[in-house]
C-alpha cells in the first residue's frame, strides 16, 4: 500500500456543497492521517469552511474554480458549460494528469459520469463504463453493477460488468476467485431477458480463472449475500438499491413507532438498546455510500448528494481502497483475458 495517497475532491457537488465535502475529509482524515487532498471548488464558498478545519487545511492545496455545476443541471449542458471550468472537471483531470489518485464527487450523477468518460476515457476492452455499489448483507457485502449508469445493456456489456465487478471485489475484499450471479426473475435458464440469458452461457463458456459465474440469482438473493458480485443493467440496478434504501428507512420508522407506542415498549427499548443500536449501525446507509464507476482510466467515486460528512468520508475510503489495492491494473489483466476468451465465446441462441 503506498504511503501517501491523494484524493480530489469536488467541493461544490452534492446537496450541502463544502460542509459535508471537507467534514468528510476531516472525519477520515482521523483515521487515514496520510492522505493529501487536492480541493476544487469556488473559493468564497470553499475557503471559510477550509479555514475552519485546520488538520483538513494542512492536507490540502485549494484550487479556484469559476463555476460548478448543478445537480438538476442536465449532463449534456454540464458537460459543454463546466468543461474546463467547473470543480468537477477539474477534479478529474487531477486524477488524468496524475496529481491526485482518487476523484470523489457527491455532485450531479450523469454529469460525473459524461465528463468522467469524456475526460478519462474508458479502459481498452470496455464499451460502458458502470456504476457499482457495496451492499450490506446477511453475511457481509457484495458488489452491485450496474446501479444507475446505463439503462439497458446487452449480453457483452453484462459480460465486461461481470469482469469489472470481480476485479473490484478481489480490490475491495481480498478474494482470488469472488463468486458472481446475473440478476433475474428466476434461477432457471430459460428466464428472463435474452441478454440475460446470452450472458449467462458466454459466462459459463468462459469460465473465467478470475471469477466463479454461480448463475442466475433473483433479488431477494441480494440481502442474503449468496454471491460476492450481482451483475444486472442500470435501470433495474438503480430500483433495486432505491428499493433498498427505502426500506431500510421504512424499517426504521417503524422501529422508532413501535418503540415510542407505550410505556412498556419504551422500557422495553431500553433493556434492548445495545441490540438496536447494532441495528440501526447494520442499516445506515452511510456506511455504504460511494459507488465506483468502473471502466474508466482512473479511479471514480460517486457520493450520495445528500450524505453527511461521516458518509461522505464513507466514500473517501472507498476511493482510498480501490487506488490502494490496485483496482485499475486488476481490471486492465482482466480485461486482457477476457479478449482472449471472448472471441471463442458463442451466444446463446
Amino acid at each position: 500500500m503506498p504511503d501517501t495517497l491523494t484524493i480530489s475532491l469536488d467541493a461544490m457537488g452534492g446537496d450541502h456543497g463544502p460542509d459535508v465535502v471537507l467534514g468528510g475529509a476531516r472525519v477520515v482524515l482521523e483515521r487515514k492521517p496520510h492522505l493529501r487532498f487536492e480541493v476544487f471548488g469556488e473559493e468564497d464558498a470553499v475557503m471559510p469552511v477550509l479555514e475552519s478545519l485546520p488538520d483538513v487545511n494542512a492536507a490540502s492545496t485549494f484550487h479556484n474554480c469559476e463555476t460548478s455545476v448543478a445537480m438538476d443541471e442536465k449532463p449534456s449542458q454540464a458537460l459543454r458549460r463546466g468543461r474546463k471550468k467547473s470543480g468537477m472537471w477539474k477534479a478529474l483531470e487531477a486524477v488524468k494528469e496524475g496529481q491526485a489518485d482518487v476523484c470523489v464527487s457527491a455532485g450531479n450523477t450523469g454529469a460525473l459520469m459524461a465528463m468522467s468518460k469524456f475526460c478519462l476515457r474508458t479502459q481498452p476492452g470496455i464499451t460502458r463504463p458502470s456504476m457499482a455499489a457495496i451492499w450490506p448483507t446477511l453475511v457481509g457485502e457484495s458488489i452491485v453493477l450496474d446501479v444507475g449508469a446505463n439503462v439497458g445493456a446487452d449480453a457483452d456489456q453484462l459480460l465486461e460488468f461481470a469482469v469489472a465487478g470481480a476485479a473490484m471485489a478481489r480490490a475491495l475484499f481480498d478474494l482470488d476467485r469472488p463468486s458472481v450471479g446475473l440478476l433475474n426473475i428466476g434461477v432457471e435458464e430459460v428466464k428472463g431477458q435474452e441478454a440475460v440469458r446470452e450472458a449467462g452461457t458466454m459466462l459459463r463458456q468462459a469460465n473465467f480463472s478470475n471469477l466463479d459465474y454461480r448463475g442466475f440469482v433473483e433479488g431477494d438473493e441480494l440481502g442474503k449475500g449468496g454471491v460476492d458480485v450481482v451483475v444486472t443493467e442500470g435501470f433495474s440496478g438503480n430500483i433495486a438499491l432505491k428499493t433498498a434504501e427505502g426500506t431500510a428507512k421504512q424499517i426504521a420508522a417503524y422501529l422508532r413507532a413501535a418503540m415510542e407506542r407505550t410505556l412498556f415498549a419504551r422500557l422495553g427499548y431500553l433493556l434492548a438498546k445495545q441490540a438496536f443500536n447494532q441495528l440501526r449501525e447494520k442499516m445506515d446507509p452511510r456506511r455504504s455510500n460511494g459507488a465506483v464507476m468502473l471502466g474508466l482510466n482512473g479511479v471514480v467515486i460517486k457520493s450520495h448528494g445528500s450524505t453527511d460528512a461521516e458518509g461522505f468520508a464513507a466514500a473517501i475510503e472507498v476511493g482510498h481502497d480501490m487506488a490502494a489495492n490496485g483496482l485499475l491494473s486488476k481490471i486492465e489483466r482482466d480485461l486482457e483475458s477476457f479478449s482472449e476468451i471472448r472471441l471463442n465465446l458463442e451466444p446463446a441462441t
